[in-house]
């Protein structure tokens, strides 16, 4: 629900951690260029998701969601555990925040439909990988602990990937149209509608670490994430000679890169920001990064519900802006003033509803 907040000591964003906040924002503003680049052929190939086996920026604003995620797990469970609350409060308040989540989601992979839709896509998949990794994560909450649960995890799925044979093609075969996790999808989950729902395992594992990370930041062990960041990378690359990168299917190479670079801005972040206390600098970030699940939902429907549907004579709304552009500073030129207009519209909405503490809380 949008929560409006009175400004408080509790409530100022002078007491967040920004740099999860920070974190959060450059994703969502990467999510947005991503989603709205314009230029055609001229689209830089970081913003393009890359093929089979590889890795591009575009590629890692997905999983950013989902670490910045589980990074705010401790937060959230340590601000319950304040309150004295019986445990079975807090499984109900995760249930109750996962279904909510995943009604969101099924009501904007309808709204892409323009009918009704039973799917996976990005926020059912956020909905259920935060449900389990919170639940984990109360069980298990040591650092040590959810290192080991998220490899254990990870190495489970691709002993999966490697060993169980698939009908007609044997065991270990992993190509981007002969997988075991393709077979499964096709023949029992995608009838079901629930099409993805194995890369439950490996997201969770994703949140895991981010919920790592941010415990070391609890435990203000700060120095220890570029360490920590640094092997996840090593340790991407390293498997990744083993199992290819891939984004449709979580590849554990995948996961630890993404975590990887995560903590390593997030380190870089929490240093600059919340030690050095650079806030100014933090701000451009902080505005989306606050409201992160109204920076995803609205400029999507938005886009569906108006600049692709009102029309201005023969053309929609979205057309009519684009070619208007296009006219006046050619393809690339204009293409880049719409997206980066786009962007700029949204950040304006953001930081309005920022300074009267508005905010889309699930």
């Amino acid at each position: 629900m949008v929560l409006p907040q009175q400004p408080s000591a509790q409530s100022r964003p002078a007491f967040r951690l920004l740099a999860l906040d920070a974190l959060r924002g450059l994703t969502v503003l990467l999510m947005l260029l991503v989603n709205n680049a314009a230029i055609g052929e001229a689209t830089p190939e970081q913003l393009m998701h890359a093929p089979f086996g590889g890795v591009n920026l575009a590629d890692l604003v997905f999983p950013w969601f989902l670490f910045c995620m589980g990074a705010s797990i401790p937060y959230s469970a340590s601000s319950f555990d304040r309150l004295g609350l019986p445990a079975w409060r807090f499984y109900a308040r995760v249930f109750s925040r996962s279904a909510l989540l995943f009604g969101l989601g099924l009501f904007l992979t309808s709204s892409l439909a323009h009918t009704p839709v039973w799917a996976l896509d990005v926020l059912q998949l956020i909905a259920l990988a935060y449900f389990v990794a919170a639940v984990l994560h109360r069980l298990a909450s040591p650092v040590g602990a959810l290192l080991l649960l998220s490899g254990a995890l990870l190495l489970g799925y691709w002993a999966a990937i490697r060993f169980v044979p698939v009908p007609g093609v044997g065991p270990g075969i992993f190509e981007e149209d002969r997988n075991l996790l393709l077979y499964l999808n096709r023949s029992y989950l995608e009838p079901l509608g629930l099409r993805g729902l194995l890369s439950v395992v490996p997201t969770t594992a994703l949140a895991l670490l981010g919920a790592a990370a941010s415990q070391i930041l609890r435990s203000g062990r700060e120095r220890v994430l570029p360490v920590l960041g640094g092997l996840e990378v090593a340790a991407g690359y390293a498997w990744s000679l083993e199992l290819p990168f891939s984004k449709t299917y979580w590849t554990p190479p995948y996961i630890l890169l993404s975590a990887g670079l995560a903590t390593l801005l997030l380190g870089g972040f929490y240093l600059l920001f919340d030690r050095k206390g650079w806030r100014f600098a933090a701000w451009p970030l902080t505005i989306p990064g606050s409201n992160a699940l109204l920076a995803y939902l609205a400029p999507i429907l938005v886009k569906v519900w108006i600049l692709q549907e009102w029309r201005v004579g023969p053309k929609t709304l979205q057309q009519a802006w684009l070619g208007w552009l296009v006219e006046r500073w050619g393809a690339v030129g204009g293409g880049w003033l719409y997206t980066l207009g786009y962007i700029l519209a949204w950040w304006l909405v953001l930081a309005w509803l920022y300074r009267r503490r508005i905010f889309l809380r699930v």
